[in-house]
């Protein structure tokens, strides 16, 4: 298998080159060079495979045996998931309610709580596996080949990708985060871990202005396509736009078809996911892809909308040219007013976002079926449409574009309001407990059960959904509690707080805090290289 860039050239990438590299020096990302089919007999093979299992399953077809053996595979992934908290690493649980039939898949069984985990222990793994392989080859006196991680977050990515390559040799990690923008939880998960490869770079601004400059170009993509900055320090993205992120998260999509189909049969599936840059649905995309029946995908969004915006006009814009700046009432606990650049601040930070990172991908896919799979064409539309969305902050794609992404996915805009409702009636309903983006969620699955039962004038039973959990909900204390302080026989710290939690707040820290800028974030790497 080999890989491309989705803005073109000539050049195809093994997977070890594609994981080392992330980004392409074009500023596209890589996608395989064709979706393989699963095996004739994957249902009954499959069927009673655990989450490790699946994963070698999956990932052996993306990946060829010549660059990792099957049994080197089956030892990463069993080194990456035996510190999860579940045996089934991302379990199933059934919600009561109304208005069909519903499921959450939770994925925060991790060392962070948080569905990153899944995904960034592993990626951490191979990287580690790859270095370690290239430096098995050094002569003596050699210089050795070491990795410099480099990526942004609004909370989760940083501190799953910190866990994930802390203390591993050859490997310095840089976490860019919004200084005072995420969760007191999620800040002490990151500037906690003292290790020394770990370095943690608070940025004053939004998730957007750490991932874009003043000139709209990403910080992170920009070093990344500096190519004299990134040959001196070897840079590895940890980030969605790394392939291998993408590919682990198809997984879970898996082990939750295998688990409602023991119970239920082979019911039509609906996975609604939260997100913001669209790299979990699209895992989901790839699974369908390849063969895994699914009916559609709901994609959840807070209000943060450029996702929900897209699927209704086909304009992919960071501010809506429709209507003008859209001024709404803060919600408790929340600021939802108009913030700098376009990123409102609310209850769900984690899709606290103006541009989508993955969406590229899917963009790609539906250019190259618009253009009768050319893939030279495709990619060059995908090349002309970021170009555009670069110098105008908006591109519009044919009609013929967006009747092919409605046939794979809805999307659905959440407000905080509505969110913090979505909160209680889960707990009052079944005495789940959501964290806020997960609540997102639950709430557009209502949504869209709602528009299926108003058409077909009665509860559908065909059609299950399944929602993905994606953080502990004691990461978001005030969102939850704010949500449920009057709740009968609610506790936060009885009924939620984990005992890994406590006292995290009161923990020694390390952070540097840096101005927004390309050049800030380049000395902080280049004062502390070897």
């Amino acid at each position: 298998m080999k890989y491309f860039s989705t803005r073109g050239g000539e050049i195809e990438l093994s997977f070890e080159e594609t994981v080392l590299t992330g980004l392409a020096p074009n500023g596209g990302l890589y996608i395989p060079a064709e979706i393989p089919l699963l095996p004739e007999d994957w249902e009954e093979k499959w069927s009673s495979y655990t989450f490790q299992q699946l994963s070698v399953a999956v990932l052996s077809l993306y990946i060829s045996p010549s660059e990792i053996s099957t049994q080197e595979l089956s030892d990463l992934v069993e080194k990456s998931y035996k510190t999860f908290r579940h045996t089934d690493v991302t379990p199933l649980k059934r919600l009561d309610g109304s208005l069909g039939e519903r499921h959450i898949l939770e994925l925060w069984h991790g060392p962070t709580y948080a569905f990153k985990d899944v995904a960034l222990q592993l990626l951490g793994n191979i990287f580690e596996f790859f270095l370690q392989r290239q430096n098995a080859k050094k002569g003596a006196g050699e210089q050795r080949e070491r990795l410099t991680v480099l990526g942004a977050t609004s909370g989760d990515t940083g501190s799953a990708a910190i866990y994930g390559l802390r203390n591993k040799a050859d490997i310095a990690i840089y976490i860019l985060h919004p200084k005072g923008r995420v969760s007191p939880i999620q800040e002490a998960q990151m500037t906690t871990v003292t290790d020394s490869n770990v370095h943690n770079i608070a940025v004053k601004g939004t998730f957007d202005d750490c991932q874009a400059s003043s000139l709209a170009f990403d910080i992170v993509k920009t070093l990344f396509s500096d190519q004299a900055f990134n040959a001196q320090h070897h840079l590895g993205a940890i980030n969605s736009i790394n392939w291998a992120r993408i590919l682990a998260q198809t997984v879970y999509y898996f082990l939750a078809y295998f688990s409602l189909r023991r119970t239920m049969g082979v019911p039509l599936i609906q996975f609604v996911v939260p997100t913001g840059n669209f790299g979990d649905v699209l895992a989901g995309y790839y699974a369908k892809r390849m063969g895994l029946p699914v009916e559609n995908f709901v994609i959840a969004t807070n209000e943060n909308d450029i996702l929900a915006r897209f699927w209704k006009s086909g304009k992919y814009e960071k501010i809506s040219s429709d209507v003008g700046p859209e001024e709404t009432v803060p919600a408790d606990g929340a600021s939802d007013g108009k913030q700098a650049g376009g990123v409102k601040e609310t209850l769900s930070p984690a899709m606290d976002i103006l541009i989508s990172s993955n969406f590229e991908r899917l963009l790609w896919y539906l250019a190259y079926e618009d253009a009768a799979n050319d893939r030279q064409i495709a990619c060059a539309t995908v090349n002309g449409w970021m170009d555009k969305m670069k110098s105008d902050g908006r591109v519009s794609v044919p009609v013929s574009v967006l009747e092919a992404a409605r046939k794979d996915f809805v999307a659905e805009r959440i407000s905080d309001s509505q969110t913090l409702q979505s909160i209680r009636d889960t707990f009052d309903e079944s005495k789940y407990v959501a964290d806020p983006h997960t609540a997102v969620g639950i709430a557009a699955a209502k949504v869209v059960a709602g528009h299926r039962w108003a058409k077909d004038k009665g509860p559908s039973q065909e059609v299950v959904q399944i929602i993905l959990s994606t953080a502990h909900p004691a990461k978001f204390s005030e969102a939850v509690t704010t949500a449920l302080h009057d709740a009968a026989a609610f506790s936060f710290e009885k009924d939620v707080l984990p005992d890994d939690f406590k006292g995290l707040l009161k923990m020694e820290r390390r952070v540097i805090d840096v101005e927004n800028s390309v050049d800030a974030v380049k000395k902080v790497i280049n004062d502390r290289a070897p």
